[in-house]
């Protein structure tokens, strides 16, 4: 019995980090080193977890960069980051943070490593991704989870 009312300890390690896929293109190469340079960027980011054991999950974000000058794509560049870390110990509101802003936070910085390292071989003027606040996104999300979750307000008379 002191067993089941003991506090699990929690656990958190990384286990591995790796690049999972690395796509780059200049579909407009070699007219795109010729015109103007007037880049605009589109910047979508996505997470996905995967349990592989019980204690071991694997999370990766996935980063997809659009770059264009003028109408024209300059280069596109998708990375998906991944790690797979050791987690337990942690109850489901814990484990969700962990993995919805803490493992991501841990793997940003190697995304954008990617990132920089293939525009500048792609032979584009450097690009450093700015900082995502994984925390306020994550806040986001489980906000807008209970918003739908919340029973409505209205009455019937």
């Amino acid at each position: 019995m002191a067993e089941d009312t003991a506090a699990v300890e929690k656990q958190f390690a990384i286990q591995k980090i790796y690049t999972k896929d690395i796509s780059f293109e200049t579909p407009n190469s070699p007219k795109i080193f010729i015109e103007k340079w007037e880049p605009s960027v589109e910047f979508n980011l996505a997470t996905q977890v995967q349990q592989l054991d019980e204690a071991l999950m694997e999370v990766a974000i996935k980063l997809t960069i659009t770059v264009k000058s003028g109408e024209l794509v300059a280069y596109l560049v998708e990375v998906c980051q991944a790690g797979i870390f050791v987690l337990g110990g942690f109850n489901d509101e814990e484990m969700s943070g962990m993995v919805g802003s803490f493992c991501p936070n841990i793997l940003f910085p190697y995304a954008r490593e990617v990132v920089s390292d293939l525009v500048a071989k792609g032979g584009f003027p450097q690009f450093i991704l700015a900082p995502v606040n994984f925390d306020a996104l994550y806040a986001q999300q489980v906000q807008q989870a209970q918003a739908q979750q919340a029973p409505s307000s209205e009455s019937i008379n």
